[in-house]
């Protein structure tokens, strides 16, 4: 059987995936962190036809010890959830998943936070899971540093499993609002979740009603939590083959689907890919992780790479280069052909992100049958 066409996503933090991506942008400094600015990427993004967006985030500012920069670039950021918010209020159809770490954060925040922009964007939200690698972000918070790999998996676990729990609490007919008996809700049907970890707890409920899809889409990368709580995993791979491996290893696991990480920095009516990374590599280098694809070069390579792509993954997530000079050419050139070969689908309007990629909507845990799923789900 072959597979559905790809799912779409796009990173759109910042101005792109080089450090040195702002000396190339198509705005003044000063609109990067603009209502307008946000407002205007996320529309391109949708009228594309992409699925997702996703929203870079950590508690540490660009270039402050989180990742590669020439110290000349942005040093501020608005909070991804905050962002995400602005785009579900300004969009009608597009996805939007904001990074959000759980490594100092508190969990019953977490998710009362993406909660409610699952409410906001009618059912359109995800999370990626993120980590607080750099110690920093503990003297940011106040709060011992978590060190290690084991640690900060750890933490995401269980900050995973609490927000899944807290979605859970409130039974999806829990909130009645009879007028007749002057009843908003039926309080049997909101349940402590009871968790105890190896450094925190959490009662609970929580003190928002069940999101629209039950629980927003979860992305994560394979090994930082476990697989079966993951809706989509992000793997990356040096080929696509490569990338199809770890797309079965994940799956294997319990992973649903999977969606390979692709940088991308396309040719433009005015300069070669080449030349446009030569000029921004006077300034900073674009670093990558050696197993991670890359492409350069005219869009009908990339379509072609992407059309080889959707024999091993479920979806892509697109880093382009600069946003304002690659978007541009993914949505005149790249998209459109996509979708001719069929290639790509393009989001359903109406729906949630969830019935966009073809998941299920979870039951709740606490009801007989989530609870049934829920034991099949973490033996997988």
């Amino acid at each position: 059987m072959p597979r559905p066409a790809l799912h779409l996503a796009v990173e759109i933090d910042g101005d792109g995936a080089h450090p040195a991506a702002w000396r190339r942008a198509a705005h003044s400094p000063g609109e990067l962190l603009t209502p307008r600015r946000l407002a205007r990427v996320a529309a391109v993004a949708e009228n594309a036809g992409f699925t997702l967006v996703t929203l870079e985030d950590s508690i540490l500012p660009p270039g402050a010890g989180n990742g590669p920069g020439d110290g000349s670039g942005p040093v501020g950021r608005i909070g991804a959830v905050e962002r995400a918010a602005f785009v579900a209020a300004s969009t009608s159809v597009l996805g939007v998943a904001p990074v959000v770490a759980t490594t100092y954060a508190e969990p019953f925040h977490v998710s009362s936070q993406l909660a409610s922009l699952d409410h906001v964007s009618a059912g359109r939200a995800g999370w990626v899971v993120g980590v607080e690698e750099d110690p920093a972000a503990a003297r940011a918070w106040g709060r011992p540093v978590v060190e290690g790999a084991d640690a900060l998996a750890r933490e995401a676990r269980d900050g995973l499993r609490v927000v899944r729990d807290l979605w859970d609490s409130w039974e999806d007919d829990a909130v009645i609002r009879s007028v007749a008996t002057s009843r908003y809700l039926d309080r049997s049907r909101l349940h402590a979740i009871d968790f105890a970890g190896e450094t925190y707890s959490v009662k609970g409920p929580s003190i928002v009603p069940r999101p629209p899809q039950g629980r927003p889409v979860v992305l994560a990368r394979p090994g930082l939590v476990p697989a079966g709580l993951v809706d989509v995993a992000l793997v990356d791979g040096a080929t696509p083959a490569e990338a199809g491996g770890a797309a079965g290893a994940a799956g294997a696991a319990g992973a649903p689907l999977a969606f390979a990480e692709l940088e991308v920095a396309l040719d433009t009516p005015g300069e070669t890919a080449r030349e446009r990374i030569a000029h921004l590599e006077r300034y900073s280098p674009w670093e990558s992780g050696p197993d991670r694809l890359r492409y350069t070069g005219p869009a009908a390579g990339l379509v072609d790479l992407l059309a080889e792509l959707g024999g091993h993954v479920d979806g892509v997530r697109l880093r382009p280069l600069v946003l304002d000079e690659d978007l541009a050419v993914l949505s005149r050139l790249v998209l459109p052909e996509l979708f001719v070969r069929r290639i790509a689908a393009r989001p359903l309007p109406g729906t949630t992100l969830r019935a966009s990629l073809g998941l299920p909507r979870p039951l709740s845990r606490f009801t007989t049958d989530g609870a049934a799923a829920l034991v099949r789900e973490e033996t997988r």
